[in-house]
């Protein structure tokens, strides 16, 4: 801990890389207590027993399609995270100069007051749709649609005339979330992006922070096996991992890197800490 907090204040530079587990720690769950005070209808009917579980359910019409999705929508991206571990992140590196690349799409860093022109979401966004086909890479800010969905909605259906559909061709809309190759990265998308190779170019050699926060194995060519790579061929960088049950690095770095087993939410706080636990021991 009192290591990270060291690197961190003299850190010239900071690359957040979040997965699914800081939200997890922030407390957006997709199963338990939160699963059922939202989708009990939905689990006695079905008999799926997690939220994720539940986003590759065959519905039988887009009326309940919508009418499930629309609730998974506005709880994990417009309700706020019950916890403050974005907030509390803020507070670390507000004063830094830092860049977020991550793969969560429930806008949690924006909502807690990041700078939306140092965040790359490159997986999509809860808050977006877009074109099934698609006809077109554009995207549409969806909080009005989904408001009306979740007021509107009964016995698990939205009443048909607010089944979403493209301005442009008429074909449904979907979530803009990565999950084949119809994905749409839009004029925003590949503005961030660009941002993103931009800060990575101009701090190479520089004393740079690697902040690895959650990030599994489902998708590690986008954080993790960078971040790895990047700590390699900066001899002044720090790769640091802080995850539950999966913090690793390669043997190549292990002296340039900081491997912490525990709660997210647990270490941001030590960290935040004028004074941490190690230190007062």
């Amino acid at each position: 801990m009192n290591r990270l907090k060291k690197e961190l204040d003299r850190a010239d530079a900071v690359v957040i890389g979040a997965g699914a587990g800081l939200s997890t720690s922030a407390g957006f769950t997709y199963t338990g207590e939160r699963f059922r005070q939202y989708f009990s209808d939905f689990a006695g009917k079905y008999g799926f027993s997690d939220m994720y579980s539940g986003g590759f359910y065959p519905f039988s019409s887009p009326e309940e399609f919508w009418a499930y999705w629309s609730r998974y929508i506005f709880i994990n991206r417009y309700m706020d995270a019950p916890k403050p571990v974005y907030d509390d992140l803020l507070t670390l590196v507000k004063d830094k100069d830092y860049f977020v690349i991550t793969t969560n799409v429930d806008h949690c860093f924006q909502k807690a007051g990041f700078d939306k022109n140092r965040l790359f979401y490159t997986q999509g966004d809860y808050g977006l749709f877009q074109c099934s086909e698609p006809c077109r890479q554009e995207t549409f800010d969806n909080e009005d649609a989904i408001r009306q969905m979740m007021e509107r909605q009964k016995d698990m259906r939205i009443p048909s005339e607010l089944v979403p559909v493209c301005p442009h061709c008429g074909k449904p809309l979907t979530m803009n979330l990565r999950s084949d190759d119809r994905f749409v990265e839009d004029e925003r998308w590949h503005s961030a992006a660009g941002r993103y190779e931009n800060f990575l170019r101009t701090r190479g050699n520089t004393r740079i922070l690697f902040l690895e926060l959650g990030v599994g194995y489902n998708t590690p060519v986008i954080i993790k096996y960078p971040f790895w790579r990047m700590t390699a061929q900066n001899k002044a960088a720090t790769y640091a991992c802080i995850n539950y049950g999966e913090a690793v690095c390669p043997e190549e770095i292990k002296k340039q890197s900081i491997c912490i087993n525990d709660d997210i939410s647990n270490v941001i706080a030590d960290i935040k800490s004028p004074v941490s636990s190690q230190e007062q021991l």
